[in-house]
């Protein structure tokens, strides 16, 4: 008899383990999204090109192997009375021929901060008809992960010839003019800057005062990735809890902004292409054109200070 209930026993042990085994979740995946093991072959390809979209003097101390180095400041269009607003079709086209893309290569763009300055570039060319464009998922850590080949070495650039086709569609950004409008129809505005910036505690340089649009919901980008980890994207069931927040079926319109539009770019990646919202826009100019103009609502919670 003790032979029976001990059998009974471990079916039992065995089923309550499996009822309460974690639920495998799924990792993120898509066409614009490489892992670094991907990349090692990709890298031999003749038409591919990696960007290093990190500061210079990181760049300089080292890179992966005939990486290319560029700026936040290289893509944006220095012409406005603020800062961040992003390059003309003819500014990306003499910055790529300066550092010798042609117009069939694959960009693979790398950084070092969860992908946020790599997803603002993807974004630009998104809106210019450009669609060759590969992100290197995890960023230089996930390369030095697996070990891959870094040098301080500036490749030899020769020029090309990069042209964007006409007419760009512009289908991931929204206008000044369109966020007013928006605000007052209440369709969905995200802010995915800092809590302190969110509430108004603080003001970043570059912006004329501090706040935020009205209406705004609050979800910082740096949620959707492993921040104090390898600064991979999390899972699908953890991305999709995050922005259940946000209250709204894929296919209804979502605004999406930050200081300068880089961060929310981010966002309008995480949403677009890994969770498949259809009509997201990001505001380009972002708190840092909304605040310059005095005419236009906005809402703040408390005192400010002003942070670089």
């Amino acid at each position: 008899m003790n032979w029976k209930i001990s059998i009974i026993g471990l079916i039992l042990v065995v089923a309550a383990c499996k009822q309460n085994k974690p639920e495998q979740l799924t990792a993120v995946s898509s066409k614009y999204l490489i892992e670094a093991d991907g990349l090692t072959a990709l890298a031999k390809q003749e038409n591919t090109r990696i960007l290093d979209f990190r500061k210079k003097e990181v760049y300089d101390k080292e890179h992966i192997r005939g990486a290319l180095n560029i700026w936040r400041t290289d893509i944006e269009d220095s012409t406005f009375a603020y800062n961040g607003m992003m390059a003309s079709p003819a500014q990306i086209e003499t910055l790529f021929t300066n550092l010798g893309i042609k117009t069939d290569d694959v960009l693979v763009i790398y950084d070092d901060n969860g992908l946020c300055d790599a997803s603002r570039l993807w974004w630009v060319l998104q809106n210019y008809n450009y669609t060759n464009v590969k992100l290197l998922h995890g960023g230089i850590s996930a390369w030095n992960a697996i070990g891959g080949e870094l040098t301080n070495e500036t490749p030899v650039i020769e020029k090309s010839e990069f042209k964007l086709t006409q007419n760009p569609s512009m289908s991931y950004n929204v206008s000044k003019g369109q966020v007013e409008a928006s605000v007052k129809n209440k369709v969905v505005i995200l802010d995915t800057r800092t809590a302190d910036e969110y509430a108004g505690n603080v003001k970043k340089e570059g912006a004329a005062k501090a706040g935020r649009i009205p209406n705004s919901v609050h979800i910082d980008w740096a949620e959707a990735i492993n921040y104090g980890g390898d600064q991979r994207f999390k899972s699908i069931e953890e991305l999709e809890e995050i922005y259940s927040k946000l209250n709204v079926a894929k296919e209804d319109p979502i605004i999406v902004y930050c200081h300068s539009g880089v961060r929310s770019a981010h966002t309008s990646f995480v949403l677009t292409q890994l969770l498949g919202y259809k009509n997201v826009k990001n505001y380009d100019g972002s708190w840092t054109e909304w605040s310059y103009f005095n005419d236009l609502p906005f809402e703040t919670d408390s005192i400010t200070t002003t942070k670089k």
